[in-house]
């Protein structure tokens, strides 16, 4: 009777989703069928990006958000990886900044331009290579420019300036694959899972272990996301191969709760909203979004409701609370994969009043960061600096166009092709005509390849509709 009257008491109790009509759809788009457990969509307030399928390399898509409809086929990709692109994740505080990681064991950094792709970008503006495995995991730190994370198959963290193309931070302590990793609320603590079954809360500056615990028993991959409570939230499989939920307190490596799903195999993506405290598992190859509210009340993780369409999702991309319709009571936004298309679904609070919501939207976090590259690695934490909603989001091109140049500043004086080598290492003087030689060749193949790539998709198409 307690989590009945617990439960029923949410404002959130009644939030329903809905999928957005046919032509708000971005349709024939060839999804990555690469067999990972990432998400393969990344979204912010200006685009979306898709991993697709892309033969003699890795590629993504990089849509503006009003770019519905049918995708021509010989739309423009980012194509620079020379493998299948693993994962990839928008910059929190520049909005046309996109970092990917391949199968080619390195991480790439681009510059979209301000109205998207009009031509095939093959050059990143950074390349960061240190891994000896693929790279399946790139994520951003939350309040310090320039600080991104990569996990690889060499079960290695590196956490890199991305100013000056250098991995300062290198964690060796997981004895095999790292399934994922997230940031606290300020970026002063990771936590892991990994296939070891162990989820582990990590002092990233000082490289230690703080707290480490048996989360879930089955060999399946399981996730983790830290909530801005200080706790951890699990998601993974029984010894049964149930799929679980759980929370912990990290502090006394404790399970505060845990949820028994069902005996499904699609591994939960879990999407956390810090700002009301709602987290949504999105199952690979369910065709439901369920939805839960945290508290500090038993039973701590209330189940409020499932959302369900038709077809299954291939992968699932989650709008940052600054891209939503707050006039519409909007609370979130997802863009779900199909194998051809990504669907955008939107969760609402039915509410009567058309006037702003205060209660449904607490300042949330804004484009801007907390604090330089250099601040964090020297110690210092910053709580993100968060904006207000309550005349919606609109970016300030002004402070866009810098945070653009402060980031690029350091990677273009270190080569006119904007490749940033690793550790500084600098060509010599002698080599540089032979070197600026060799790298417009290297883009001239590139545009190549990406023009066959299109011809050969029209090519398999049109042998499709004559087999039909």
């Amino acid at each position: 009777m307690n989590q009945r009257r617990v439960v029923r008491q949410s404002k959130f109790r009644h939030v329903f989703g809905q999928t957005m009509k046919s032509d708000q759809c971005y349709d024939d788009i060839r999804v990555s069928k690469v067999t990972s457990d990432n998400s393969f969509c990344a979204v912010n307030p200006k685009f979306v990006a898709i991993i697709v399928e892309a033969s003699g390399g890795g590629a993504f898509m990089v849509l503006p958000l009003q770019k519905t409809g049918r995708i021509d086929k010989a739309y423009p990709t980012v194509c620079g990886h020379t493998g299948p692109v693993l994962d990839i994740e928008w910059c929190p505080h520049n909005d046309q900044i996109i970092a990917s990681g391949s199968e080619d064991c390195s991480i790439m950094i681009w510059q979209i331009p301000e109205n998207g792709l009009t031509a095939p970008i093959t050059d990143p503006v950074v390349i960061l290579e240190g891994h000896s495995k693929r790279v399946g995991i790139v994520s951003w730190h939350p309040t310090a420019r320039n600080v991104l994370l990569s996990a690889g198959l060499d079960n290695i963290i590196y956490i890199w300036n991305v100013g000056t193309a250098e991995p300062m931070i290198t964690l060796d302590m997981h004895p095999d694959l790292i399934f994922s990793t997230s940031w606290n609320y300020n970026g002063s603590l990771l936590c892991t899972t990994c296939k070891d079954k162990n989820l582990r809360v990590i002092d990233p500056r000082k490289e230690e272990v703080i707290a480490e615990m048996k989360a879930h028993e089955g060999s399946r991959p399981m996730r983790a996301v830290f909530l801005t409570s200080g706790n951890v939230f699990t998601t993974g499989f029984s010894r049964m191969s149930e799929r679980q939920l759980a929370l912990w307190n990290v502090k006394s490596c404790e399970r505060i709760a845990q949820l028994e799903m069902d005996t499904s195999n699609g591994v939960f993506l879990p999407f956390y909203d810090a700002d009301t405290n709602l987290i949504y598992l999105c199952g690979k190859g369910d065709c439901s979004i369920h939805y839960f509210e945290i508290t500090d009340e038993a039973p701590y993780v209330h189940f409020l409701s499932i959302f369900t369409t038709k077809e299954p999702q291939r992968g699932m991309g989650f709008m940052p609370k600054r891209g939503i319709d707050v006039t519409k009571c909007e609370i979130a936004r997802f863009f779900k994969l199909h194998e051809r298309k990504c669907e955008p679904i939107i969760m609402t609070v039915p509410r009567k009043s058309d006037l702003y919501q205060d209660d449904l939207y607490p300042d949330t976090i804004g484009p801007e960061p907390a604090m330089e590259a250099e601040e964090w690695f020297e110690g210092k934490n910053k709580d993100p600096i968060l904006i207000s909603l309550k005349d919606g989001y609109v970016p300030v091109k002004s402070r866009e166009f810098k945070a653009q140049r402060t980031y690029l500043d350091k990677p273009q004086k270190k080569s006119e092709s904007g490749n940033a080598p690793m550790k500084g290492t600098f060509p010599n003087v002698n080599s540089e005509s032979k070197l600026e030689e060799l790298l417009q060749e290297i883009k001239t193949l590139k545009a190549t390849v990406a023009s066959q790539d299109e011809r050969i998709a029209n090519l398999e198409d049109q042998m499709a509709k004559i087999a039909i």
